[in-house]
């Protein structure tokens, strides 16, 4: 890595299939980054297990997830792209940071709130802690930013927190990070229940659309989804699911909020949600067919993940290094 350049770091979980909230939320913008900055992008296969996991199913979703990646845009010959659990210097850091994270901090996590309440049978110390792993993922490699979608932009203000607890003990070790925050399409809503977030684990299945769903798929889906009785195209607190459905319209498209307003004035939702539902098959038609075409040389994909691992471990261990040595580690 180049210091004369930023560093932006980028890590997604390989729960299952990345939804279109994942994708215009974070990970489509996750390529336009690495001509400014030297990036490192992560499957962060550690964070899944703090719910059970199937472990077939979540090698798989590793791999799909880290050809997915590689469909997006992001080149691993350019930039870092590799698998957490391959580079333990993660999990080191993570319990080091851990012994300068407080309680009250974690406490007060959304997310643990939120995943505490939907996995109740399996409160475990993992998901209470796995923002300081966060941490550790993000520190490790000095990054000055974190593209994110805005539900983690708390996780990245905890990361600095953390960081700047540390350096005021032990002087300048980490670099504090930003969020970098998309400004359209960062919060995509659910098809069905527009006052919540799309998510994969919603039980309606109309509710989400998944970057690898087929263009049939996602045609019925937006057919389905929720609107009002009015039939006017209007972004508008009082109209949810229409403004869900321009806000994704938008930043499929490219198009301002007042361009699609003036493009269907006068027609009703019988022609703007099959509208939407083309320019988002058309939006992710190219990122479901490279994928497609990755996983079927399961070999190239492991060669890549490999290098990654050892580029990343190169940079994480001079961090995990100096970070030892203030704590007063033997050397190794």
């Amino acid at each position: 890595m180049n210091k004369t350049r930023k560093v932006s770091f980028s890590g997604i979980q390989p729960s299952g299939n990345i939804t279109l909230g994942n994708y215009m939320g974070a990970l489509r913008n996750w390529p336009s980054y690495q001509d400014e900055y030297d990036c490192v992008y992560c499957v962060v296969d550690e964070h899944a297990i703090t719910v059970r996991q199937d472990p077939t199913a979540l090698r798989h979703h590793a791999m799909e997830l880290f050809a997915q990646l590689i469909a997006t845009g992001i080149n691993p010959e350019k930039s870092i792209l590799f698998i957490q659990s391959h580079v333990p210097a993660h999990a080191e850091l993570g319990w080091a940071l851990n012994c300068y994270t407080m309680f009250g901090e974690l406490s007060r996590m959304i997310q643990f709130k939120e995943k505490s309440a939907s996995h109740a049978d399996n409160v475990n110390a993992g998901l209470f802690t796995y923002p300081t792993l966060m941490a550790a993922d993000i520190l490790l490699y000095q990054t000055d930013i974190v593209p994110v979608g805005e539900d983690q932009r708390q996780h990245v203000e905890l990361t600095r927190d953390i960081a700047q607890r540390f350096n005021g003990i032990y002087g300048d070790v980490f670099t504090l990070p930003e969020a970098a925050i998309p400004k359209v399409g960062a919060r995509v809503m659910s098809l069905t229940e527009p006052t919540k977030k799309m998510s994969k684990s919603a039980e309606n299945e109309n509710s989400y659309v998944l970057v690898m769903d087929s263009p049939d798929a996602i045609m019925r889906k937006f057919k389905r989804a929720v609107t009002d009785s009015d039939a006017c195209v209007r972004k508008s607190p009082e109209k949810p699911g229409v403004s869900n459905l321009i806000d994704i319209y938008c930043a499929a498209t490219g198009e301002s909020v007042e361009e699609v307003e003036r493009r269907f004035e006068g027609k009703g939702y019988g022609d703007f949600k099959p509208a939407v539902g083309e320019a988002v098959v058309e939006l992710l038609r190219p990122v479901r067919e490279e994928t497609e075409r990755l996983m079927a040389d399961k070999g190239e994909l492991e060669r890549l993940y490999r290098l990654g691992a050892q580029k990343a471990s190169a940079v994480a261990e001079r961090t995990l290094s100096k970070v030892h040595k203030k704590l007063g580690f033997l050397p190794r």
